[in-house]
């Protein structure tokens, strides 16, 4: 194994499980909280994840990249495919979550506006198709380096 395929390995692992234990262990949590306690604890998250991950998938698709470009043919599909998947999630975080993120951000935890349940709602949900997309796509990373 050599450095890059280490590191695409270890990325893109780290923010795939991240996000899905975020989505599959955290968020049911925090959806059961009163609604004030619910924007405190996600107004929280904001400035945790909402920090590290962009910068963590725009790696992912780097470095997905990178290890498809240079992967022998018998591996390179699954790559590529690990790089559509982890496409799809960065767009669709800045296409979905990232707006809903920045009003949330915004709120005044105490007196949110009528909405908010339906807003985080939406974000729940694309939250979850980013989630099963980036899971997927370590998913295929591991395929293609198991085979390559």
């Amino acid at each position: 194994m050599n450095v890059l395929e280490f590191a695409t390995l270890v990325i893109t692992g780290f923010v795939a499980c991240a996000e899905f234990g975020s989505y599959a262990f955290v968020h049911p949590v925090i959806r059961r909280l009163p609604p004030t306690a619910h924007l405190q604890v996600e107004q929280g998250l904001l400035r945790t994840f909402g920090r590290v991950m962009p910068v963590g998938m725009t790696l992912c698709v780097v470095f997905a990249i990178s290890s498809a470009s240079s992967g022998d043919g018998g591996s390179q599909l699954w790559r590529w495919l690990a790089v559509a998947a982890f496409v799809l999630a960065l767009v669709s975080t800045v296409v979905f979550n990232v707006p809903i993120n920045l009003a949330t951000g915004k709120w005044d935890a105490e007196s949110p506006p009528p909405d908010w349940k339906q807003t985080r709602d939406r974000w729940e949900f694309f939250q979850g198709l980013r989630s099963w997309l980036l899971l997927i796509g370590f998913l295929l990373v591991c395929v293609g380096s198991a085979i390559g």
